[in-house]
Formats: structure tokens, sequence, C-alpha cells
């Protein structure tokens, strides 16, 4: 494929890459802020977040599915644009990087679904890869950086 410019492709991409950025900081604020709820029986962080357990959950819910949805989105781009413009998947550890955090991503979405089942192993599942979501993200960043160099380059 040769279209003219992929650059409105890298755009929404790097919006997608820093609201998935910041929906993950919240999910981290937010979960931990479940957590202290769960513990202490009293609402952390005063007016920032809802006081009531429920609410916290389905504000939690909702800022998954949106990361879920962006994470989503970020690799459908990634595949047009890398096709679009090298005509080929295989340049960089971006590939691995971002389909790590895609897997990451869904398994921590699929646990979360679990842990008001019962299911013992869904919550150490859920943190366990949200602890590695933020190694994963980082790699992401980086390598995401360094194509999107390469790319500038060419």
């Amino acid at each position: 494929m040769h279209l003219p410019s992929f650059l409105w492709l890298w755009k929404i991409a790097a919006w997608s890459m820093g609201l998935s950025l910041l929906a993950y900081l919240f999910l981290a604020i937010s979960g931990f802020s479940m957590f202290i709820m769960r513990t202490r029986q009293q609402a952390p962080l005063g007016i920032l977040l809802p006081r009531n357990r429920e609410e916290l959950r389905s504000l939690h819910y909702i800022i998954g599915l949106t990361m879920v949805g962006l994470v989503l989105l970020l690799l459908v781009i990634g595949i047009i644009g890398t096709l679009g413009h090298f005509g080929n998947l295989g340049h960089s550890s971006h590939l691995i990087a971002g389909v790590t955090v895609v897997i990451l991503t869904l398994i921590s979405s699929f646990s979360a679904t679990q842990i008001s089942s019962g299911a013992t192993w869904a919550k150490p599942l859920h943190i366990t890869c949200n602890l590695l979501l933020f190694i994963g993200l980082t790699w992401v960043s980086i390598t995401g950086w360094m194509v999107v160099q390469k790319y500038l380059g060419n």
C-alpha cells in the first residue's frame, strides 16, 4: 500500500497510547482505592473517587473497558500502519511488545470479570497482569518511540 502519508494514523496512535497510559494510571488509583476500602472500610482520596464501593467498582470497570478498547485500537493501527508503510510486520521488537501488552490486557480484563464470581485464582492473576502491564507499557512506549523515529527518518 502506498498511501500519501500515515502521519494521521500515527497521530491517532499517539493519542490512543497517551489515553491508555492515563487509563492505566486511573485503574491503578481506583484499584488501590478498592483495596483500601475493603481492608479499612473507609474511602481514600476524599472527593476524587466515589465513596461507595459499588460505584468505585463500576468506575474501575468502565475505565478498564476503555483501556481494552484503546489497546485493541492500537493493535489495529499498528498492523495497518506498519503493513502500509513497510509492507511487513517484522521491523522491531515493538510488535512483540505490543502483542504482549494486548495479551496482558485481555487476560487482566477476563480475570476481572471472574473476581466477583468467587474464583480464587482471578484476583491474584488480575493483579499480577496489571503489575506486568507496567513493564509492558514501558517497553511498548520505548519501542513505539523508536518506530516513530524510524518512520520519520524515511
